[in-house]
């Protein structure tokens, strides 16, 4: 059993997201949907957040906020520092950008195209030139173990290495933030687990700030903090003293197979 107590706050740095009383009403027709109501919530710098609830619980609209893909209704956030609750579309998509990355249950990868061009796609949007692009596009798939697969295409790759593919797009433009909904949710157990590996590596090696829709309880454990939402409200927020150590877990898994060496692709398992 993980160890979990209330959430301490350390001074020094800045909190990398401030919500103050967030609110979010959908109008549909005559009927209005109250998705979050009053929610108020810090992350600091380098934490790693498990965002939990049931289906209409309010966590996707959360995240939907938190990631610039939507607006408040009512209430304050501020991303490092920036009001971002009341900016255009178009300075929500700059925002989105340079602040941003995402990851999806859904690896979103464009199946023509091989790694390294897919990591690289925000980058061509930024305007930024192809030797550099290559050359971040490279150091992204290394920090998520890709080498040599750089060069393989979507229909190449199992489903587990699809999914670091779009971790290293996720983390092209050094986001101050990484947004990851259901990451897991189309992967085997081992593969799950090798996923949140390489999230607790970015989380313990970089620092970098991860928030993390989820509904395993299983994956939540390898979680720094666990915030879980009912009725729009958030009913828990409590950190754990000691998370799941991916690393050790895979260490005691069965070795999953790669190029025909030890073990079936996720398509073979049935994952």
């Amino acid at each position: 059993m993980q160890s979990e107590v209330e959430v301490e706050r350390t001074p020094g740095l800045p909190p990398t997201i401030v919500v103050e009383d967030l609110h979010k009403t959908y109008d549909l027709g005559e009927v209005q949907v109250h998705a979050l109501r009053g929610v108020s919530l810090q992350v600091e710098p380098g934490e790693s957040v498990a965002i939990m609830g049931a289906s209409g619980s309010g966590k996707s609209t959360f995240m939907n906020l938190i990631g610039c893909l939507d607006r408040p209704t009512h209430g304050v956030y501020l991303l490092d520092g920036e009001d971002v609750s009341r900016l255009s579309k178009r300075e929500l998509a700059h925002i989105r950008n340079r602040k941003i990355g995402f990851v999806f249950q859904g690896f979103n990868l464009l199946p023509r195209t091989s790694a390294v061009e897919n990591v690289e796609l925000p980058l061509l949007y930024a305007g930024v030139d192809g030797e550099e692009r290559r050359e971040r596009a490279y150091e992204s798939l290394r920090l998520v173990g890709l080498e040599g697969r750089e060069n393989h295409h979507p229909a190449q790759l199992s489903g587990g290495q699809q999914q670091r593919v779009a971790i290293a797009r996720a983390l092209i433009n050094n986001p101050a933030i990484l947004l990851a909904d259901e990451p897991t949710g189309n992967l085997d157990s081992r593969t799950s687990v090798e996923i949140m590996e390489v999230f607790q590596r970015l989380n313990e090696e970089h620092h970098l700030t991860i928030l993390l829709v989820t509904h395993e309880p299983d994956i939540s454990r390898f979680a720094r903090r666990i915030v879980v939402f009912r009725d729009g409200r958030i009913r828990s927020d409590l950190s754990v003293a000691v998370p799941a150590s991916a690393a050790q877990i895979l260490s005691t898994m069965p070795a999953a197979e790669e190029d025909g060496e030890l073990v079936e692709t996720d398509e073979e398992r049935g994952g």
